[in-house]
């Protein structure tokens, strides 16, 4: 009875009482620290809201956060219970290898939304030419970005290929410049020309006085002058300036005799040549 008493008393000195206080261990490691995992992620949402990041980008990065945490503390509670967690980092490395090669494009289009989220070189409603489109910005998100084109078409454009390469945003700036260039005859008064268009200009109130429009002669081309109009307007106004100012010149310009001409080509042809060629 004593030997049995005895064997027992060993039996719980020496397994039960220290896996018990291993296992206690490991579980106080893992409550104690999802715990604390918990108020970091919290924390880290919270600042990115005070620095106004994108609500997506926050919830994603908290999600990674609390992925990474969450990983660490189960490693540790294992190891506190004497498992060599050597394997096991290295299967998680391989396992993150694997995964990155996998989704190596997903990363990047990633890398590139978080990028544009956090450096904003165009807001939603703006008018831009990216990633070889151009349209009205509809939505910034993780992976793509939603432009609308002028025909109401929806384009989904994944980030990387937008952060890669140029992007033209036509609704930063205040004002913008409208750039016509508008052809005469040779034959045509070019000082007359002028006056009309700044006449016309004149009497447009969406044009701007400052800056002020210019009117020049660009180029002496094949067979026209070409003169450069260049007036200012609220980005909100080019479009409707734009198409205003072609139709009125034009109109204007045929009302006074001033002429618009269009490539042409004169051939003359030679009798002996065609003589020849018919005796052939």
């Amino acid at each position: 009875m004593e030997n049995l008493l005895s064997e027992n008393a060993d039996l719980i000195s020496q397994y039960i009482v220290p896996w018990s206080i291993k296992i206690i261990a490991a579980v106080l490691i893992y409550i104690i620290g999802r715990w604390v995992a918990k108020l970091v992620v919290k924390s880290v949402v919270k600042l990115m809201e005070k620095s106004k990041v994108d609500e997506s980008l926050r919830d994603f990065v908290g999600n990674i956060v609390g992925a990474v945490l969450t990983i660490f503390i189960i490693i540790a509670a294992i190891e506190q219970l004497g498992v060599d967690t050597t394997s096991i980092m290295a299967i998680f490395a391989a396992a993150g290898l694997a995964v990155g090669l996998a989704l190596k494009d997903s990363l990047s289009n990633f890398s590139a939304g978080v990028m544009l989220i956090l450096f904003k070189p165009f807001k939603l409603g703006d008018l831009v030419t990216a990633g070889g489109s151009t349209g009205v910005v509809e939505g910034i998100q993780i992976f793509n970005t939603i432009m609308r084109t002028g025909d109401n078409q929806e384009i989904i454009i994944p980030n990387s290929h937008i952060y890669g390469a140029s992007i033209i945003n036509m609704s930063t700036r205040d004002t913008r410049r409208v750039d016509l260039v508008i052809g005469i005859g040779y034959d045509d008064n070019i000082g007359k020309a002028k006056q009309l268009i700044e006449n016309i200009i004149a009497k447009n109130s969406l044009i701007l006085t400052d800056p002020a429009p210019t009117i020049m002669v660009l180029e002496l081309g094949d067979s026209c002058i070409d003169i450069a109009v260049r007036p200012w307007v609220k980005t909100g106004d080019y479009w409707i300036v734009r198409a205003d100012l072609l139709q009125t010149i034009k109109e204007t310009f045929d009302d006074q005799g001033i002429s618009i001409p269009y490539p042409q080509r004169d051939v003359h042809m030679i009798s002996n040549t065609v003589e020849k060629a018919a005796a052939l």
